[in-house]
């Protein structure tokens, strides 16, 4: 089936970029017209994608990156543009700098104010499944650009597209992370992932946070090509895992609770989603359209009743196919189930799966692994309903088959 893919080549031109200057950062005076030759290749690249990225931070970012890197190296905007490859630096460079200040390391610096600090999580992965900071677990419409972290130190930004023309299941296609230039740690720094593109790079090239004296403080690591990468943000104590599984992106990250609630006011964070959760009329009953799935797949097998649904995957098989990889019945099988059922792509299987494995390896609490209550936040004058009726059962499943006709 089509999908939705970005037409900005932003992450095209960061990527040629980067492959021409070879991960070097600071460069020898020998070195220095080539390094200008590969930055005004960037340049032309950017020029030429310039009017599919209106609006994107990434482009915007690079754009003024550029800037900045003419004028450090006094390159003019005139002359060739081939793209030499430069020399890698030998080890020892500020990209493995490891002598950061104490300040740049969370941990040693919180430490010496008091207890060690909480951490928490949260996560986004499949048809998109919400896990917030409080461990409250929702299945969201979210369709578009929606803030997932809004605070004093970064922000994370994600874009949900239909996973089929005229579906109402969407998935991750776009992440954009910003941290924020912090003391002498890091400079402002910029990653960008989305469809068929995971890099292992910022998008200005680098993988680290910059030339202040804590830059290592500020890491890009790539676990496997083109699948999995892992932030680590040492100077607030922050870990992220992005990953590609089929298509779409997930997210997760483990951060302390002193970072989280680092906003200037907390009144305008009503739609950051791993602090507030989603909205309301964002929200989905999956475990609704669910037991409706199981009661018609007893009703079919005594007579049908309705036609039958156009996705790959039965309620039975479904279930048998996301307890291949998450044995326990919990919230994160009930998810992989919804998914294949909705988008009969196998690869959302894996989603959940991968996205249980990253709440093992992040959140502090390892009795609040599983979770087993779907959590529906309300808007304040709304009340929860006491039952759902069999009717609306029905209702929700036609929905959920009509979304894929």
């Amino acid at each position: 089936p089509p999908t939705v893919t970005s037409p900005c080549k932003i992450l095209k031109c960061n990527s040629e970029f980067w492959a021409a200057t070879s991960g070097s950062h600071h460069l020898g005076a020998e070195e220095a017209p080539e390094f200008c030759t590969a930055l005004r290749a960037y340049a032309h690249c950017t020029r030429r994608t310039a009017r599919t990225c209106r609006g994107d931070l990434a482009y915007h970012s690079a754009v003024h990156g550029i800037d900045d890197l003419m004028v450090q190296h006094n390159c003019s905007k005139d002359g060739p543009t081939s793209q030499p490859r430069l020399r890698t630096l030998p080890p020892g460079d500020s990209q493995e700098r490891s002598d950061s200040p104490e300040i740049c390391h969370y941990e040693k610096s919180f430490h010496k104010h008091s207890a060690a600090p909480n951490y928490t999580h949260c996560g986004l992965f499949g048809d998109p499944h919400l896990r917030t900071f409080t461990d409250t677990f929702q299945t969201c419409k979210v369709q578009g650009a929606w803030p997932l972290i809004d605070n004093n130190y970064l922000n994370v930004q994600v874009t949900n597209t239909p996973v089929l023309p005229g579906s109402s299941a969407t998935a991750t296609s776009k992440l954009t992370i910003i941290f924020k230039s912090f003391q002498e740690c890091v400079d402002q720094k910029v990653y960008q992932a989305e469809m068929d593109e995971l890099p292992a790079a910022f998008v200005d090239g680098s993988k680290n946070g910059g030339d202040k004296h804590g830059a290592n403080s500020l890491k890009i690591t790539e676990k496997v090509s083109g699948q999995h990468i892992e932030i680590q943000a040492k100077y607030i104590g922050t870990t992220i895992v992005v990953r590609q599984v089929g298509r779409y992106l997930t997210f997760a990250v483990r951060m302390p609770e002193e970072v989280v609630n680092a906003v200037e006011d907390r009144d305008s964070q009503g739609l950051y989603l791993c602090l507030r959760g989603c909205p309301a009329n964002q929200q989905i009953d999956f475990q609704a359209v669910r037991s409706a799935q199981a009661t018609e797949g007893r009703a079919r097998r005594k007579g049908p009743s309705l036609p039958a649904p156009p996705e790959a995957f039965t309620y039975e098989t479904a279930t048998a196919k996301c307890r291949e990889k998450l044995p326990v019945e919990d919230l994160y099988f009930q998810s992989c189930v919804f998914d294949l059922l909705t988008t009969g792509d196998v690869n959302f299987m894996l989603a959940a799966y991968y996205a249980f494995e990253d709440v093992k390896m992040l959140h502090s609490n390892k009795d609040k692994l599983h979770l087993y209550e779907r959590t529906r936040v309300l808007s304040p004058g709304n009340t929860a309903p006491t039952a759902t009726h069999p009717a609306l059962w029905v209702a929700l499943l036609c929905l959920c088959w009509l979304c894929l006709l």
